[in-house]
């Protein structure tokens, strides 16, 4: 099989997979990180193969779709083994998704890593991060805004401090910073207008 047909087989996969997830994490959110990833790749010297590889797997057996238990690893291996991909591809793979996440607080290793990462943190702000931030909060329960609790879980809105507010200036590429700045600046309109709404 080749890159192509290993990358089909991939989308296929994950469309299969993640379709009707509710929490944000579905198969649109998967398919705007490979977009972000490719508009990255057009300004970064990287392996686009494993770039738009480890995109399209790096949700698969997260800990948030899982009861907390990270199967990343052990589900992302068990599937690109089935594509007969080589095992030296599979590990850095891996290695790439250990690196994407925001609660695990790994710093990227390699350019590809870096370019996962800031993909996945772009579609985790703006527009699209306010209404993937709502999504989550309601399949787990978070109330909507309590102006009495600060405390990490506290509201979906608390989310935006604890996370979303913090991921400009954690971009590693220069294409990601100019999106993102962009993103920000929609999501501090809307937490100053949200704020006058529920005065």
């Amino acid at each position: 099989m080749n890159k192509a047909e290993i990358l089909a087989e991939t989308q296929a996969y994950i469309k299969k997979t993640f379709l009707d997830e509710g929490t944000g994490h579905d198969y649109f959110h998967i398919e705007r990180v490979v977009t972000n990833a490719k508009k990255i790749l057009e300004t970064e010297n990287a392996d686009p193969f494993l770039v738009e590889l480890a995109a399209w797997t790096h949700d698969v057996g997260d800990y948030k779709l899982h009861d907390g238990v990270d199967k990343s690893n052990e589900l992302i291996s068990e599937f690109l083994q089935t594509l007969q991909v080589e095992q030296e591809t599979i590990d850095k793979v891996l290695e790439i998704v250990s690196q994407v996440s925001f609660s695990k607080g790994n710093t990227p290793t390699t350019i590809e890593a870096k370019i996962v990462q800031d993909a996945d943190r772009l579609d985790a702000i703006g527009a699209v991060g306010i209404a993937r931030c709502f999504a989550y909060g309601g399949s787990v329960h978070n109330v909507l805004y309590n102006p009495y609790d600060n405390s990490k879980d506290g509201s979906s809105v608390q989310h935006f401090y604890e996370k979303l507010f913090k991921l400009k200036d954690l971009m590693n590429t220069e294409t990601a910073k100019k999106i993102a700045n962009k993103r920000h600046q929609f999501m501090e309109n809307f937490i100053e207008e949200f704020y006058q709404e529920v005065k």
